[in-house]
């Protein structure tokens, strides 16, 4: 039979075909696995349960603001290393790592820009940056940012989300809820709005100073905010605490939150909000 001395290639074992890296997104609430351009899309929400994930200032300011509009402010200062701190590393070798991972040199960004032709001071935490902690450049950007929307009588928009004060600088970190505050006050005696965005997670000196001080508090779904964390809590107090507690739906319950906003809807209430306590831009 002809068929028989058909010469045959010799059979090879396939190749696993291997995807590339960051093609996919797992959650980690609800373990739905998502395509890493739809989460992307999604403002680093799951397309599923709606999970807020850490995103990156620049990805933040992409999605809230109107186009390229962002100009960015102050970016040249950096922490100084005053007190010559050491724990499992020294601080400068904190800072200097943490700048080569986020690209920024400090844990916030602050600038100006535009939202629906509305010009606005707007600052964002970088969590990727030593947990978002404020120490003495933070404090700096954000008076800093607090006067620019006083002197041009511009709305003032903050992103939070951070652990708190940064212990390597001290007092000199708690000094900065303090210096915030104040001025935070002077903008607030020229009645120029501040709208404070909370998320996850907003505690200890951030939380504790102006994170809970805007006309509007507003804070992304399951957010944890509050001080002291409830481990923390309930090591001091020996008891269990209420479910759900420091949650950005506990706070809302109880008054201390103004509005709980998915992060894909922020832009539109931000924007509808200040329409409503400034007018027309």
């Amino acid at each position: 039979m002809a068929w028989s001395k058909i010469s045959k290639a010799p059979l090879i074992k396939s190749t696993k075909r291997v995807s590339p890296d960051g093609l996919w997104q797992k959650c980690e609430h609800c373990h739905e696995i998502t395509y890493r351009q739809d989460f992307a899309a999604n403002q680093y929400t799951c397309v599923k349960c709606s999970f807020h994930f850490s995103i990156p200032p620049d990805e933040r300011l992409r999605h809230f603001l109107d186009g390229d509009s962002f100009l960015a402010m102050d970016e040249d200062l950096r922490s100084k290393d005053p007190f010559q701190f050491c724990d499992a590393k020294p601080y400068s070798q904190r800072l200097s790592e943490a700048w080569e991972k986020t690209g920024n040199y400090d844990a916030i960004v602050c600038g100006e820009g535009l939202l629906y032709q509305r010009p606005i001071q707007v600052g964002v935490f970088d969590f990727r940056f030593m947990g978002g902690s404020m120490g003495s450049v933070v404090g700096e950007k954000i008076s800093r940012l607090y006067q620019r929307a006083r002197q041009k009588r511009q709305p003032a928009v903050l992103f939070t989300a951070s652990g708190g004060a940064r212990m390597q600088e001290g007092i000199v970190s708690l000094m900065q809820m303090a210096k915030t505050c104040a001025a935070l006050g002077q903008l607030k005696e020229e009645g120029i709005p501040f709208i404070s965005i909370m998320t996850n997670p907003t505690t200890g000196g951030v939380a504790a100073s102006f994170a809970m001080l805007g006309d509007i508090n507003i804070a992304e779904p399951g957010a944890l905010i509050g001080f002291a964390g409830p481990r923390v809590i309930k090591q001091t107090i020996g008891q269990n605490l209420p479910e759900g507690f420091q949650t950005a739906e506990y706070l809302f319950t109880h008054g201390m939150v103004d509005l709980i906003c998915h992060r894909t809807q922020l832009r539109d209430k931000v924007g509808q909000i200040l329409q409503i306590l400034v007018g027309s831009p």
